[in-house]
Parts: structure tokens; sequence; C-alpha cells
């Protein structure tokens, strides 16, 4: 028996021994190459082991920002102006910007996001005639004292002051502004050698380091630092959303101060934050440098912003809608309603036309076509691909000048209630019929809410111009259409639908 166990032992020895020498061999042939490469280690190499995985995490991290702190600092600027209280547009103005608190978080980025009164008077009543203070933040972008900041930092100002790293003052004037991108270039008369600064050529990764410096809270001069968040974030402020987020604390009065890159040029101005307490929460947007840049050369050059302007409305290309057209994929801009003599209807474009690029370059959805046309000044001539009733062409057509006003579009009223077609649940009328409906399409005069058009926001009242591209005139109309989507094999159906300010189109399921 005990030779039987002596032997078993001898036998797991003679199994374990190699697997042991193995293991022992990989430590030791570690701890040689540890000594090798680190001479002055302890005996173990326990101590070198980890120095050169610390050695590549100290290279791939910044020591700290000091060095590019020193540089860049001296050219921001506080921003300091007075509004006569007693202009009842500023002064309502300056009641939305403060006193925002009830709003919606997102309705509070423009308005809430760098501007105070002095003493923590927020809400408090205030008499006529006072001028209220504001403060935000700026960056010299030339030697001779053309600086960028945001255009709700500056808009209605009786005056403008701003205040330099070194506690030194000067006087202000406006160049100009832009309301759409939230920009404005102000200049500081009197001097040729102001520290400044430069917009980036790169457009920042997602992960990459930056440093916001700003004016919070009216504290001046005050240094964050994080990362770049996440690029081209819509946060509903206009047509040319484009924002970069970053995670640097940014608050009040950081408005229109700069964030910079380890280089220590501009990626962008700092604009908004997402806030529900009116305080940093980790969220804040900038404007990208390459829109910076474009819009500040023309506001130095003209004062203003022209943009090129096709006059159409559009929407994104969803799936339901690219499958009702017969688009292999979602993508591009379908337009809802071509303006009357505007450049794209002279040219030929229509409704349910689907813009897919421009000079070449493909366009994603309804928001990156309005911001590459944005960027084209008027009179530009264009190439548009559009894919036109089910066929590819291209339109070449020469860009208007984007108007201050729009105008609003027709407005149906309710009517009586009109037998329909079930499968949308729908109860139609011929627009004719209907006062103040117009003569084209069918009204809508009841909405089964469990049906499919309730379902995608078709609401009574709305008028159905065209079903799957044809125009209807009455309910016959439209039962004919769908039934044709449907012995084609459509999914579903594209309804062109008019409300009461605006002309959208709707893709709709097919039972």
């Amino acid at each position: 028996m005990n030779d039987r166990v002596n032997s078993d032992i001898t036998t797991s020895r003679r199994i374990l021994k190699p697997r042991r020498l193995a293991l022992l061999g990989t430590v030791a042939a570690l701890g040689v190459a540890v000594l090798a490469a680190s001479p002055g280690s302890s005996p173990l190499g326990v101590t070198s082991f980890i120095a050169p995985a610390q050695a590549a995490e100290s290279a791939a991290t910044p020591p700290g920002f000091g060095d590019l702190v020193a540089r860049v600092k001296p050219a921001v600027i506080s921003v300091r102006v007075r509004i006569d209280q007693d202009n009842d547009k500023s002064a309502m103005l300056q009641q939305n910007r403060m006193d925002s608190d009830e709003d919606a978080p997102f309705d509070q980025f423009s308005r809430q996001f760098g501007f105070r009164l002095p003493g923590g008077m927020n809400g408090m009543p205030r008499q006529r005639h006072q001028m209220v203070t504001g403060e935000g933040s700026g960056f010299f972008i030339s030697a001779d004292g053309y600086a960028v900041t945001n255009n709700h930092v500056v808009d209605h100002a009786e005056s403008v002051q701003v205040t330099m790293d070194d506690g030194t003052s000067y006087t202000a004037k406006v160049v100009g502004t832009d309301p759409k991108t939230d920009l404005a270039l102000i200049k500081v008369d009197g001097k040729k050698d102001f520290p400044f600064v430069k917009f980036s050529d790169q457009k920042p990764r997602i992960g990459d380091w930056v440093v916001a410096v700003g004016n919070p809270f009216g504290l001046g001069g005050t240094v964050t630092a994080g990362i770049v968040s996440a690029s081209g974030r819509d946060i509903g402020n206009g047509p040319y959303d484009d924002f970069i987020q970053i995670d640097a604390p940014i608050n009040k009065g950081n408005s229109g101060g700069p964030a910079f890159d380890m280089s220590g040029n501009v990626i962008g101005v700092n604009t908004a934050i997402f806030s529900p307490s009116g305080g940093s929460v980790g969220i804040g947007f900038d404007i990208p440098a390459t829109t910076a840049k474009l819009v500040v050369a023309q506001l130095k050059d003209k004062g203003a912003v022209t943009r090129g302007w096709l006059g159409v409305q559009v929407q994104p290309v969803t799936s339901e809608i690219a499958d009702s057209l017969g688009l292999k994929e979602a993508r591009g801009a379908i337009v809802d309603n071509p303006q009357d003599n505007s450049p794209a209807a002279k040219a030929g474009i229509e409704a349910g036309d689907v813009i897919t690029a421009v000079n070449g370059t493909a366009i994603k959805d309804s928001r990156d076509l309005a911001r590459t046309v944005a960027t084209l000044a008027p009179g530009t001539s264009v190439k548009l691909d559009v894919f036109h009733k089910g066929t590819s062409k291209t339109v070449t057509l020469a860009l208007g000048e984007l108007p201050n006003e729009r105008q609003a579009q027709g407005k149906a009223d309710d009517g009586k209630v009109q037998p329909g077609t079930p499968r949308l649940g729908l109860s139609l009328a011929p627009a004719g019929d209907v006062q103040g409906a117009g003569q084209k399409g069918v009204v809508v005069t009841e909405v089964d809410p469990q049906g499919p058009a309730a379902q995608r926001g078709i609401q009574t009242g709305d008028v159905i111009l065209n079903v799957g591209g044809k125009p209807v005139a009455n309910v016959g109309d439209v039962r004919a259409e769908l039934a044709q989507a449907k012995s084609s094999g459509k999914n579903s159906v594209l309804l062109q639908i008019r409300s009461a300010d605006a002309t959208r189109f709707v893709a709709v399921p097919l039972a």
C-alpha cells in the first residue's frame, strides 16, 4: 500500500515538476528581463517590473497644464456689459437670460449661461432706468485688439468693457454679431500688441484633452480641464447646431471663452451648458473652431453674416420614408415644400425630392444640408444630387441669400366628419369642401387615436396633399394610392402633410 502511495506521489512529482519549472522559469525570465532593463531594481524585481508601466502611463498623460495655461491665459478676457433696462426689448431679453429657472433645461442654454446680476439679486424687481450689468468671457484673436465672444453676451449692450488677466481694463466696441451661431466680434482700439490665440485647424477627437479658460460667476481667469466628450451635438438652439461637447467644468460667466487643445489652439467657443440647477454638471457645449473662423471672418469684413439659401423646407429621411420612396438607405434630406420663387423652385426641385449630395459631398440629413449650404456665399453655383420620383439626377443652381424672416405656410381648419379610409385610421374630406383649407388635397376631419396615422402625429385639420408621390383631391384618390403602394410590396406609404404652419412628409405603415 505504501509502495503504491509512494509511486503515486513520485508520478505526481514527475508531472508537476516540469510544470513548476516552466512556471518558475517564466518568472525568472521576467525577473531577468526586468533586472536587465533596470539594474538598480530590488532583488525580487517587483519595483522594476512596475516601473515601465508607470513610465508608459506617464508618457501618455500630461504632467500638468501649467505651461499651456501660461501661454494662453493672457489672451483670455473678462467681458462686462451695461444694458439700459429702460429699453423694453433689452429688459425682456435680460429677464429671460437671468430668470429662467422654470424653463426646461435645454431652454436655458443661451439664456442662463453667461450672465449674472451684481449682488446675487436674480429675480428681484428692478426699477426702470436702471442699468443692468452682465459678465461673460472672450479672447483676443489678433494683436490689434479683435476679440471673440458670444452674441448673447454683448447683445443690446450700451457699453462693453474688457478686463485682461493682469487687471488692465479697456473699452471695446461691437464690430458685428451673428445670432444664428451666437457669435460676436468686438474690438479694442489703441494698442497693437495684445496677446492673442489662434483657432485650431484640426477637428478635435473624442477623448482629447481640453482646457477651458474664462470668467465664471465673475471670478475671472479661471482654468478648468477635461476631455472632448462628443461632437456634432444638436441642442435645439438653431438649424446650424453642431456643438462640441466637453466635460471641463464651465459655468455662468464662461460664455464666449475659449476651449484649448494641448497645442494652445482654440478648438471651440464655450457657449452653453446642460444644467437643471444652473451650475456645471459636466456637460458643456462649444461652437467648433471651423464654424467660428468662417463667421468671424465675415463679421470682420462686413459686420454681418450672409448665408447661401436654397429656399426649401426639409426633414430627415427615415427608414420608413426611404422604403416608401424606394431609396436603398435612409440618408439625405427630403424636400417638404420649395418656397415660391426660391432658387430650388426655379431649378425644378419639387416636394418629395431627396437631396443626397451638394457639390459631390454626401448629405447625411436635413441639418447637414442646412449647415453645408450656410457655409456657401449667396450667388455661389452648386450642384445638387437629387433623387426624383425613383431616379437620380443632378441639378445646378445659384444660391440666393438667406432672408431674415420666413413666411408662414397656409393654415387648415377643422371640417365636418366624412367617411374615410380605415387602413390609416382617418376620416377625410376634399379641401375645397372645408372653409379655409384651400383647394388642394384632402382635409383630415377625424383621427382614430389607435390608428397608424395618429401614431405618426397626424392630427385633425391637417391637409394631405399627396399620397405616394401622387396628388390627391378626394377620398377615392387616397384609397387608390394606398392600394397601389400595397400591391407594389411597400411596407409604408409616404404622405405629404400641410399643417398649421408647415409642410412635411410622414411615412405611415400599411397594415
